[in-house]
This record gives structure tokens, C-alpha cells and sequence, in this order.
């Protein structure tokens, strides 16, 4: 007989609600079709950076031809097998089957509770496991195919999560519930408002301020140019080294992530070390940048802004930091520095996860083939630049479930407000590069690695021998780097002729470097002073010995005694003329991609 009594006014209440929320939703996709068409989701790098990796399943056929069928054919029964084993392990009673590898993507309680999101948790780490097996499985392929496709299984295995799918996340359904669908509605309004942008929002964008509570050293700009501002900082010590520091960052990201809060800046903490402290802050790509290429940023970059440095401080010398890719083009100009007479201007040069040799290059190597300087001619054709934010998604898509799916499930599924990060606010803040320089850089270096070849390069037509090189130079690298891996950054030590000291610093790419004494957090591996650095990695690692903590003291430790005597503080805009034109940051730094 069926029940024909009502159902309880909260259940009316709840269904009403969510009809409600439904039909909200429906309105905000109306809108956002309305008003802003196809054109702003299809064309934007988040979207085409994404669906590049649809292409994976053409590359897959291909490769599946060359694989061992016998081993295949295992792989498909013991997974069969296992899968069998999982299921009657999930259905007898009071039986489980053992625990699997433990996954950060489902720590939550709600993962294990429930039978059914139980069995989708183990099916999916079971068929992943299964899935990178089999890619192994090929045979005969060049080195460079079977890493991209390695590369592609692993983008396809984390995209393919059932955390990232709201019907079959626990969380998701259970915050949905809770909220009567209004989390839902939130996550749909954060997805349409990042379709619109073209980019992932990862942090709380309006906590920040450039020149706030972000890049706020004191400082000023003296001098500008069409591709960079010159900063200097106002010293907090009343003696200075006689020997200045020129720090450049690198011109696909802002120069900030060496100057976040007072407590993470790297550039305050050098003023505090009693250095005189310049930096170049690049202007945007542009239309007006677009025949800006290697040799723009080594001569009228690189060069012009130690001439600019030593013209200032009236000093013989000065040290030199260069940052990622502006570390590769520093070590281009100290060649061509050293080939013109003009070494002596730099008394010693330190290198933050640089790479000159690019055989070792990681996982950015599955965005690089042979197309792909042409390709990024197409996307910069019109303008002469290369939209910044494909270079931000290309750098989220190495670490995809940290740097994209956690957003997604956090932001849309969920619908979880921002929360307020500099690091990550710094990381949605991208920089658009000049499209010449682009298609040089990723052609020479990455597909071709002409830096190291003698001659491969020529700057100002002078050929470029990196073993010329004579300056001293500290040279760093993460150990977790995913941008510029260690193996890779440790090949510059092979590369130049002078003096060296290298130094493997904890973590990756950015904390690896932004790892002030302060914060008492990871570690780094130095060889014995005065022991020559080895052949290799491996060791290096063998002989080195670690340091709790901040690499910087090493660093400061390593410089002092090359910086000469101390004279009296600089102050910025006093020297004759370099004027001081604003406060620091600058107006270049605080251009956003609109």
C-alpha cells in the first residue's frame, strides 16, 4: 500500500530549495552564455593548454602497436584478478580487502565510510596503477616519445580522479546537502567567473596589493627604459658593502617573489646583510616588445643594467643574481661579457634554479617538440607577445593535482571561498613574454641545446662559449624542483671555467629558494669548504653534508669576502643622474594581465 501521508514541512522545505538553486544555476549559465559567448571560454590559455592533452589518445594508438603483447596480456589478467579480489574482498561480509596506498586526495573519513565511495577509491588507484604499468609496456619507442607518453598517462590519471567529479566525491555530495545546494551555486559562479578570465583563481586576489602588503620594501625607481625599471633599495644599515647586488628576475614571472611579506623577502633581508641592492623589474610583453629576443635581454636588459648599476654606486664591480630563465641569458652574457673585454664589471654571479644544458630539462621537455616554436608564432601572431597565462598553465599542468584539480574540487565542486596566500596570489600574476623571444628560447634551448654547444648561440654576432667563463659562482638548485630539476641545474657547474660553490637547497622550484633563516624550515647540502665539486649528482650527494634550515646564511657567507670594504649607506635617487622617477615597485610591476 502505498504511504499517502505528507511529507515532513523541512523535507518540502529542502526540496523547494534546491529547486530554487537549480533554477538559479540555469539563470547564471543563461547569462554567462549571453553575455560573453563561446569565444572567451574556447580562446583562452586555461581552456587550450587543457585540451592539448586530448591529443594523448592518437599518441596512445600509436604507441599500444609497439607494445609486448604477452606482457599486456598479464597486465590485463592480473588486473582482472585483482579486480575480482577487490570486489568480493568489499562484498563478504565484515571483510575488507587491504588498505591502499595512502592518498591525499582521500583523507577524508567520508572516503571509507560509505561501502560504495569506498570501492570507487581502491577501482580507481587499482585501474591507475594498472594504467602507468601499462604505458611501461612499449617497446622500441625513442627515450623522448616514452617520457611524453608516461607524462600524458600521469596528466590522464589525475584528471581522471573521482575526487574531481562531484556525483562521485562523498565531500562534495555531503557539503552539497548541508548547504541545500548553495555550495554548488558558489562553485558555479568561482567556474564562470575563471572561464571568463582565462585563468584558475587559486588564492583571495583582493587580500593583496602590490606595493601594499606584497613588494613593500622601500626603495625607488631610477632609471627606465622600454624593457625594464631599475630598482634600488633603501638601505637599513649605515655602512655598505662597497661591492652592489643587481638581481634578475626572470621576465615570464614578476620580480615580487623575492620581496612577499617583510618576513619571506629575500630582498630586504640582503639590505639587512649591508648590500646595496638593485633590481630590474621587466615591463610587460608587448606589441612594442615584439623584436625583443635573446639578444634584447642580454645587451639591452642584462648588460645596460650593470653599466646602469656601476654609473650609480660609482663600484668597479658588482654581484649579479639571475633567477630561472634570466640566470640561462646571465650565463650567456657573462660569455659574451668575457669574449668583449668587459668581465671585470661582474665580480661574482649566483644562479637560482638555472639551466643551461637542457638534456635533463624534466617534465617540461612534454610540452617541446618540434612544432612548437611555430606554434607559439600563431598564438602571439597580431600582438607580438605570448599571453602569459598559457606559460601559467603549462607550469600548473607539471603539478596538476596540486596546482589545478585541488582548486577544482576545493572552488567548484565544493564551493569554498579563497583563501588569502601570497605565493599564490604572486602565481596568478603572470607575465606576458615576447613572442621572438619565446620562439628563440624554447627552439635553441629546450628542442635544440644550442647553449652549450660552443658557438650553438651568438649574442650582439659574437659566438657564445660558456666554458670562457671565469666569474666566481654560487649555484643553486631544489631538490624537488619540477620547473628545473637538480640534475639539470647541476650541469652549470660543468659549463663554466672559475671558481664554484654549489648548494642543493630543500624543496622545489620557489620555496626552495624563498627560505628565509626566519622561517627555520628545510635544509640544504654543501660540500666541505674547499673541496671540489664532482662529477655528478649522485656525488655530490654522497660527499655533502646537511644543514637544517635557511641556505641564505651560506649564501651571505660565501659573499661577503668579495664584496670589499664597507663605505658609507646609498641612498636611492641621490646619485647624479639616476634621479628617483617613483617608490618602489614601480609602475611595470604592477601591470596585470587584464
Amino acid at each position: 500500500m502505498a504511504d499517502d501521508r505528507p511529507a515532513a514541512p523541512d523535507a518540502v522545505e529542502r526540496f523547494e530549495h534546491m529547486v530554487e538553486v537549480a533554477g538559479r544555476a540555469q539563470q547564471m549559465m543563461l547569462e554567462f552564455w549571453t553575455r560573453e559567448g563561446t569565444g572567451p571560454v574556447a580562446g583562452t590559455p586555461a581552456f587550450d593548454g587543457l585540451s592539448r592533452m586530448t591529443d594523448l589518445w592518437a599518441d596512445w594508438a600509436r604507441a599500444f602497436a609497439s607494445a609486448d603483447p604477452a606482457r599486456l596480456a598479464r597486465l590485463s589478467g592480473d588486473y582482472w584478478t585483482d579486480a575480482l579480489m577487490l570486489w568480493s574482498g568489499m562484498m563478504a561480509p565484515g571483510q575488507k580487502p587491504a588498505e591502499p596506498v595512502k592518498d591525499k586526495r582521500f583523507q577524508g573519513d567520508a572516503w571509507s565510510e560509505a561501502p560504495v565511495f569506498d570501492l570507487v577509491r581502491r577501482s580507481y588507484l587499482l585501474a591507475s596503477r594498472y594504467v602507468m604499468e601499462a604505458v611501461g609496456s612499449f617497446q622500441g619507442l625513442p627515450p623522448e616519445e616514452q617520457r611524453k607518453l608516461d607524462f600524458q598517462a600521469k596528466q590522464f590519471v589525475d584528471a581522471m580522479s573521482p575526487a574531481n567529479f562531484a556525483a562521485l566525491n562523498p565531500e562534495v555530495l555531503a557539503e552539497a546537502q548541508a548547504t541545500g545546494g548553495e555550495s554548488l551555486l558558489a562553485g558555479l559562479s568561482n567556474m564562470l567567473a575563471d572561464l571568463k578570465r582565462g585563468k584558475l583563481t587559486m588564492t583571495d586576489e583582493k587580500a593583496f596589493t602590490v606595493g601594499g602588503n606584497v613588494a613593500a620594501t622601500e626603495g625607488k625607481v631610477v632609471w627606465e627604459g622600454r624593457l625594464f625599471q631599475l630598482l634600488q633599495y633603501a638601505p637599513t644599515t649605515p655602512q655598505v658593502f662597497e661591492t652592489p647586488l643587481l638581481i634578475f628576475p626572470p621576465w615570464i614571472n614578476k620580480f615580487y617573489i623575492l620581496d612577499l611579506t617583510p618576513q619571506k623577502s629575500f630582498i630586504r633581508w640582503a639590505v639587512e646583510q649591508g648590500l646595496t641592492v638593485f633590481v630590474v623589474s621587466w615591463a610587460q610583453g608587448s606589441e612594442a616588445l615584439k623584436d625583443a629576443g635573446l639578444d634584447t635581454y642580454a645587451l639591452e636588459g642584462q648588460l645596460q643594467a650593470i653599466d646602469l648599476v656601476l654609473q650609480a654606486t660609482g663600484a668597479k664591480s658588482t654581484h649579479v643574481i639571475g633567477y630561472c630563465v634570466a640566470g640561462t641569458i646571465l650565463s650567456a652574457t657573462l660569455a659574451y661579457m668575457q669574449a668583449t673585454g668587459q668581465a671585470e664589471k661582474v665580480k661574482t654571479a649566483t644562479f637560482f634554479t638555472a639551466q643551461v644544458d637542457f638534456e635533463d630539462a624534466g617534465e617540461l621537455l612534454n610540452f617541446i617538440d618540434g612544432p612548437t616554436p611555430e606554434t607559439i608564432g600563431q598564438l602571439s601572431e597580431g600582438k607580438g607577445y605570448l599571453d602569459g597565462r598559457y606559460l601559467a598553465t603549462t607550469f600548473n599542468m607539471l603539478r596538476p593535482t596540486d596546482l589545478m584539480w585541488n582548486y577544482v574540487v576545493n572552488n567548484y565542486l565544493k564551493g569554498k571561498d579563497y583563501v588569502p596566500f601570497d605565493l599564490l596570489y604572486w602565481n596568478s600574476d603572470p607575465t606576458n613574454v615576447p613572442g621572438r623571444f619565446m620562439q628563440e628560447y624554447v627552439g635553441g634551448m629546450y628542442s635544440r641545446n644550442l647553449l652549450v654547444q660552443p658557438g650553438g648561440i651568438h649574442i650582439g654576432g659574437v659566438p657564445i662559449d660558456l666554458s670562457t667563463v671565469q666569474t666566481p659562482a654560487y649555484v643553486q638548485a631544489g631538490r624537488d624542483d619540477h620547473i628545473a630539476p637538480a640534475i639539470s641545474c647541476f650541469k652549470l657547474t660543468k659549463a663554466f671555467s672559475g671558481p664554484q660553490r654549489f648548494m642543493l637547497a630543500g624543496s622545489g622550484h620557489i620555496a626552495g629558494v624563498v627560505n628565509p633563516p626566519s622561517a627555520k624550515k628545510y635544509q640544504y647540502w654543501v660540500l666541505p669548504e674547499g673541496e671540489k665539486t664532482p662529477a655528478t649528482l649522485e656525488e655530490f650527494r654522497e660527499k655533502a653534508t646537511e644543514t637544517p634550515g635557511s641556505w641564505w646564511p651560506d649564501w651571505i657567507q660565501w659573499l661577503a669576502p668579495q664584496s670589499g670594504e664597507k663605505v658609507k649607506a646609498r641612498v636611492p635617487g641621490k646619485a647624479k643622474g639616476f634621479a628617483a622617477i617613483e617608490a618602489a615597485p614601480g609602475r611595470y610591476v604592477q601591470e596585470r594581465i587584464a
